[in-house]
């Protein structure tokens, strides 16, 4: 397996010794980062943010960038697409070689256009879908496969009557399309059957005639592919509804911040795709590789009062990845050489998977990089509930 910086281990004893003394470091390395650090998705914005601070403090402790210190200068899109093009454009101006972001599916489907000549944008959203060879790299496990593996749970559980609750914008309409894929995969045609498909304006502050909708139907168990403040609204329905079916929205709401907010309406059978970053001590055992990147990861958040959620996730591998390519090219690179280092990379051990980007282009990671947890809400974790694909877990 590849080191995941290239230039020896990264983490070890001398990063952990306290005595440890960082070097000086030439002038800055600046990558442009677009996040929601305010807004309705700042939720994910600022646990992205505090995630890519960590890293930088741990790579400008090993040497930076050849020489140069990583520093990364945040652009807050205010959860707006529109604002999002207008910083992505701003920050062309200085020609990068990539530019990490924006969080949300809306706000990198309105960027990605303006990279079709460079530079790379590596979007920290798991729910866009670019083409092989294009100039945009989608970070995580792709949510056309956490909506398969969430589908796999549900038919194995023997739920196959299944509601669907989007939103109307870009993040639900990749939801619809996710959904209708998945229930034509073999194994789901002419078992699993969709009962009800409802909609709603993200703004909206009630679905009551959604889910009375969706209660009528017969449903056994639903899938809201929604994020943030629209996922709260559903909840919020389905606990005054008396509508007490398994529920899975999007990854995006695996967060400890969401789970501490809505504690008191979540629901009973919550769902939850993901990654395969959780902590999973003695449930199942993942490549020793991505075993040992997650334990180095654990180390510097915990040293940091920060725990994996998925804005961790998200933002992890991906700034890993782009390290990996600058160290390795050094810090005069192009976009074009950091396209087409990452376009070739495999055997990279992440977080989230071992990365093969020749395999699966413009994401690197394949259906076998999610799976299914739920909120432990004694304990403040995420519990695996099944294999990595989906199959549940024997108990």
């Amino acid at each position: 397996m590849r080191n995941i910086f290239g230039l020896g281990s990264l983490f070890g004893a001398a990063w952990l010794a306290a005595s440890l003394v960082t070097p000086a470091l030439a002038a800055d390395y600046d990558i442009n980062v677009v996040l929601p650090l305010t807004g309705g998705a700042s939720f994910v914005g600022m646990g992205q943010k505090d995630t890519l601070e960590a890293l930088a403090a741990v790579v400008n402790k090993d040497g930076g960038i050849k020489g140069r210190n990583l520093h990364f200068t945040y652009r807050d899109d205010q959860s707006n697409p529109q604002i999002s093009v207008q910083l992505a454009t701003d920050a062309l101006q200085s020609h990068p070689a990539v530019i990490l972001g924006s969080s949300i599916a809306a706000m990198c489907l309105a960027m990605a256009p303006l990279m079709e000549n460079g530079p790379v944008q590596y979007c920290l959203s798991p729910a866009i879908h670019p083409k092989p060879g294009a100039n945009t790299f989608s970070a995580s496990a792709d949510s056309v496969d956490q909506v398969a593996a969430v589908m796999r749970y549900y038919r194995m559980k023997g739920w196959t009557k299944i509601a669907v609750l989007d939103t109307t914008d870009a993040s639900g309409q990749d939801g619809d399309r996710a959904i209708d894929a998945v229930l034509d995969y073999p194994e789901n045609k002419g078992v699993m059957t969709k009962v009800a498909h409802e909609h709603f304006n993200p703004p909206d502050v009630s679905v009551s005639a959604q889910i009375e909708k969706i209660k009528g139907s017969g449903a056994q168990a639903l899938i809201a592919w929604v994020t943030g403040a629209p996922a709260a609204t559903v909840f919020r329905g389905m606990l005054q509804a008396g509508l007490d079916i398994p529920a899975a929205p999007t990854s995006g709401n695996q967060t400890f911040a969401s789970m501490a907010q809505w504690e008191a309406f979540l629901p009973k059978q919550l769902i939850l795709a993901s990654a395969l970053f959780p902590e999973h001590d003695g449930i199942v055992t993942l490549d020793p590789a991505m075993e040992k990147a997650q334990k180095e990861m654990y180390a510097i958040l915990k040293d940091r009062n920060l725990k994996a959620d998925n804005m961790v996730a998200t933002s992890w591998d991906a700034g890993l990845i782009v390290v990996a390519a600058l160290r390795q090219l050094g810090p005069d690179a192009t976009a074009a050489q950091v396209k087409d280092y990452i376009s070739n990379l495999t055997g990279f051990a992440g977080v989230d998977g071992i990365y093969d980007f020749k395999k699966y282009p413009q994401r690197g990671l394949g259906p076998e990089a999610s799976t299914v947890t739920t909120y432990d809400a004694k304990n403040k974790a995420w519990t695996w509930l099944s294999k990595p694909g989906g199959e549940p877990l024997k108990k």
